[in-house]
């Protein structure tokens, strides 16, 4: 019923639209009528004809469509952006940096992180050597914060003792894994790692069933009982070994005798002034205060002014002055002299920054020192850094005044006022992605170890590249015998393992006396002679295809050259499925490598590509506990790959209109 009168309804319509265009003719004429509809007509058919573009346009709209390339390629895009630029905004990089104190810790960025508690109470003492860091407050609590856990060990040093927390400490210091405390009442009590006798008496020891260990330095039973915390001028930690100096000179050292060549003459000495640990030597001042005590023979037995300066022997230096205090990084030791100046001996490594020159009227009233660095103050309340600078230790903060006290890290340094309270603090605040077995940043070693990576990857594609698309393109263009012997070559090549030849060569050249440029240069050049033939084959199949359209024949007819016509009218033509396969071939390349490295035969240790530093986390222990030394590295390489192949497929996709069709 309602179709009928919708349909009655539209006739009604009709006639009176035909009827309102015949009085319109007749009074304004049909010319204008007409013009109206044509225009109409050519919108309309305006509106049905698909934009023109160019085929370059056209792939490029194709391939925005695809989200998933799109963001494919800015990742990738990202990817090479951080990886060669990056390094130009990090602390310069060094291959071979390793830190013994800063092996295997996991992800942190809270080594510059006192606790706000700490503050709040007021700071009495902070000290560090490893990864972690402790501090006392002026009411006698302790607060640790860093890289807490020992390794594998299980052990957490941030665990304090509920001795510890119910007592009020007097003095407290930081070794490598374990940390030492004294109370009000005199009772030193350690925690942490205990393996190797870092503290626990002989007595303790018998009680749990060991034998005494004449390795192992056992505590003085007179610790445990108590002493005079009075008395007590020095508190000090160092690589499993623990040292309290008395007023009076006498010296109680325990820990691990293996990890101090020269410990058994420190244990003989009856009286010392100041000692310190470096990391494979202790080293001190007598009860006179002007002979240094090392045990190690020429490190030691000259002392220079600056860290760069001239050497001097030490007791002709020293002269009639006073030694003050005897810092210690790992490497070396200052001294501060009773006349405010300061000398250095030991070793230093290339690049350390010298200490300041004061102004007239300025000198030293107190030194710290770090793994690397030292920090100074000045009786005027000044504060200066100098040393080794990789991990912004010796980047003062301009704007720091009225220092009554200064505290140092393993990277680390503390400026604190007359109160405790904390004016200012630099140095290293953490791993953003952790560190390996070897001490390294992995951060760092990803980004350099990305770029190697690449490089790698692009040269051999370039060298591929170069070889295939010649071979391929003569092949398939002329022909014939030079056909059939080109691509017997081809399959010579092709038949060659390459992993297993890759690894036979490393291998000799492991044993051969290049430079590490040289075999990287090599690696290069075996990936791209060896992976020519692949590309080869698709670019003579292409030719023998396009050498038939009209466009050659035409060539031919004018005259112009074999070669010409090869690679300046066909080769152009089948670009866009070359572009396709080098942009994969990228991916396989910069994979290859990394299987090689993987497998020890690329690029070697400690030069980093992505391969060689997941080959340094191949065992069950890293895999399992320290989780971060393989998964931020396989992430890159995987994101990279995989990003590589999509735009790579998209690529093919948009450039070849039949492989859309089929899918």
């Amino acid at each position: 019923m309602s179709k009928k009168n919708n349909s009655k309804t539209s006739s009604n319509k009709g006639v009176f639209v035909t009827l309102g265009g015949w009085l319109r003719r007749l009074w304004r004429g049909g010319s204008n009528d007409l013009a109206m509809q044509m225009e109409g007509r050519t919108a309309a058919a305006a509106a049905d004809v698909e934009e023109i573009v160019s085929p370059g346009r056209q792939i490029l709209n194709n391939f925005m469509e695809r989200k998933l390339a799109v963001g494919a390629l800015i990742t990738l895009i990202l990817m090479f952006v951080v990886m060669f630029v990056g390094p130009l905004m990090m602390p310069k990089y060094y291959d071979a940096y390793t830190e013994v104190t800063q092996k295997s810790i996991p992800p942190t960025m809270s080594m510059l992180s006192v606790p706000s508690q700490l503050k709040k109470e007021g700071i009495k003492e902070i000290d560090g050597f490893g990864s972690f860091t402790v501090g006392l407050s002026n009411e006698g609590n302790v607060f640790v914060w860093g890289s807490t856990k020992i390794g594998t060990t299980g052990i957490d040093v941030g665990d304090i003792p509920e001795e510890v927390k119910n007592s009020k400490i007097e003095m407290v210091a930081a070794g490598i894994d374990h940390i030492v405390a004294i109370t009000e009442e005199g009772k030193v009590i350690c925690w942490g790692n205990n393996k190797l006798g870092q503290y626990g008496t002989e007595t303790e020891a018998r009680e749990r069933g060991e034998d005494p260990n004449p390795n192992i330095a056992y505590e003085p039973e007179i610790l445990v009982t108590g002493i005079d915390v009075t008395r007590v001028k020095k508190l000090t930690a160092g690589y499993q070994c623990s040292a309290i100096i008395l007023d009076d000179g006498t010296l109680y050292l325990w820990g691990n005798k293996n990890a101090y060549a020269n410990m058994d003459l420190f244990l003989s000495l009856g009286n010392i002034y100041d000692m310190d640990f470096t990391l494979n030597y202790i080293v001190g001042v007598n009860g006179k205060r002007n002979t240094i005590y090392t045990g190690s023979r020429g490190l030691y037995d000259v002392v220079r002014p600056n860290v760069d300066g001239e050497a001097y022997p030490a007791k002709k230096y020293i002269g009639k002055r006073k030694v003050e205090e005897i810092v210690a990084t790992s490497t070396s030791m200052a001294l501060l002299l009773n006349d405010g100046s300061v000398c250095f001996a030991g070793d230093f490594p290339a690049g350390m920054q010298p200490a300041p020159n004061l102004p007239e009227g300025e000198k030293f009233v107190d030194i710290v020192g770090g793994s690397y660095h030292y920090s100074g103050l000045t009786d005027q309340g000044n504060v200066y850094s100098w040393g080794s600078n990789q991990l912004n230790q010796t980047a003062v903060p301009k704007k720091l005044s009225n220092v009554s006290e200064i505290y140092s890290g393993s990277f680390q340094t503390y400026a604190v006022d007359e109160e405790g309270g904390l004016l200012g603090k630099w140095g290293l605040k953490g791993y953003l992605f952790g560190t390996d077995t070897h001490g390294a940043d992995i951060f760092q070693r990803i980004i350099n170890g990305g770029r190697m990576t690449m490089t790698i990857g692009a040269v051999a594609v370039i060298i591929s590249s170069l070889i295939g698309i010649v071979i391929g393109c003569l092949s398939g263009y002329f022909g014939g015998k030079l056909d059939i012997f080109l691509m017997r070559v081809a399959e010579i090549f092709s038949a060659i393992p390459f992993l297993p030849f890759a690894m036979i060569l490393s291998a000799v050249m492991g044993r051969s006396t290049l430079t590490e440029t040289m075999r990287i240069f090599i690696i290069m050049c075996i990936l791209g002679v060896l992976t020519w033939p692949g590309l080869a084959r698709l670019v003579r199949g292409q030719v023998l295809v396009a050498r038939e359209s009209e466009y050659v024949t035409a060539a031919k007819a004018m005259g112009v050259k074999e070669s010409s016509i090869a690679f300046k009218h066909i080769l152009p033509n089948v670009m866009s499925v070359i572009l396709v396969t080098l942009m994969l071939d990228f991916g396989t390349c910069m994979l290859t490598e990394s299987s090689l490295s993987y497998l020890g035969f690329g690029v070697a240790y400690p030069r980093p590509t992505w391969g060689n530093m997941l080959n340094g986390a191949n065992n069950a222990t890293i895999i399992n506990t320290y989780w971060w030394q393989w998964l931020f590295t396989a992430i890159f390489l995987a994101v990279t790959t995989i990003c590589i192949n999509i735009v790579g497929d998209a690529l093919r996709d948009v450039m070849d209109p039949k492989s859309s069709v089929e899918k």
